[in-house]
């Protein structure tokens, strides 16, 4: 995504604004590497509400969030992911608001000892309600649709508001940057296809977790496609070049980002190196990030 794409960006920690007639949105003060300027936390309807993503565990967040919703009622707490600056304030947020919080069943999740960076997941979750592919969930004026999206986590969900045509993508579509890809819980191959999923479908815009409203969805969709395609192009022609170790592939394909994220990239190439090893392009001596990749 372009820079110059972010601009109008603009938001104050704390602060309610009304992105539309039915969509409101509180962002938690937790900027990063990963999280751009923080974790967009959602609120939709007027009367009965749901709340996609309370974010990281941050009393202010939650007062924030509370002072938002006076003198109206949260009914769900709704997660896209369990990690760690998604859901954890889903617990304290239903111990205020006694609201039901809904997830795609986790404990499947294979987190992993390399899986340490990054965002992290939330151990400590608990759901009430397990929500799956196609699952429909309605407050008394609104309508979400559950649509499985796994890649960036295995659990990871993105939700259709039917009402007004948006779609909150969470992490697998994000508003400033493509998502990481960590394995053994993230996977490429599953990633892919569930861009593929979204490319069948009607939303006329994205609302992120992280970064502003995405107004051209599908086109971006697309570019994620082409980028991850380049990607392994590029992991080809490195490999081809003699650099057959993960942490001199980073050092070709990732020469223009900051360094402090190449143990992201290192994981997002060995997620890629996955793939190509499953449709028979590469082949391995070792494993994962001490492996040592050829061209099959």
């Amino acid at each position: 995504m372009n820079k110059n794409d972010l601009v109008d960006f603009s938001f104050e920690y704390g602060v309610c604004d009304q992105i539309t007639p039915l969509v409101r949105r509180v962002i938690a003060k937790n900027p990063g590497p990963f999280t751009y300027t923080g974790t967009g936390t959602y609120i939709i309807g007027s009367q009965d509400l749901a709340v996609i993503d309370p974010g990281p565990i941050d009393e202010s967040h939650l007062q924030a969030i509370l002072n938002a919703t006076k003198n109206q009622k949260i009914t769900h707490i709704i997660i896209t992911h369990t990690h760690n600056d998604h859901s954890p304030l889903s617990k304290l947020l239903k111990e205020k608001t006694g609201a039901l919080i809904y997830s795609f069943d986790n404990k499947s999740i294979n987190t992993g000892e390399e899986n340490k960076f990054e965002e992290g997941y939330d151990k400590e979750f608990v759901y009430d309600v397990s929500i799956k592919d196609k699952d429909i969930i309605k407050g008394k004026d609104w309508t979400l649709e559950a649509i499985h999206t796994p890649g960036h986590t295995s659990n990871h969900l993105c939700y259709s508001l039917k009402e007004e045509k948006i779609l909150f993508s969470g992490d697998h579509v994000m508003g400033w940057s493509t998502t990481v890809i960590v394995p053994p819980d993230g996977d490429m191959e599953e990633y892919m296809q569930s861009l593929e999923k979204l490319l069948l479908r009607k939303e006329q815009y994205y609302l992120p977790t992280h970064g502003k409203m995405i107004k051209n969805p599908l086109s971006l969709v697309k570019k994620y496609i082409t980028h991850r395609l380049e990607r392994e192009n590029q992991i080809e022609k490195a490999i081809k070049s003699g650099k057959n170790k993960i942490t001199d592939i980073v050092k070709i394909i990732y020469a223009d980002v900051d360094t402090r994220l190449y143990p992201a990239a290192s994981m997002s190439t060995l997620a890629h190196l996955k793939r190509m090893i499953k449709k028979g392009q590469i082949k391995v001596d070792g494993s994962n990030l001490d492996g040592f990749y050829e061209i099959n």
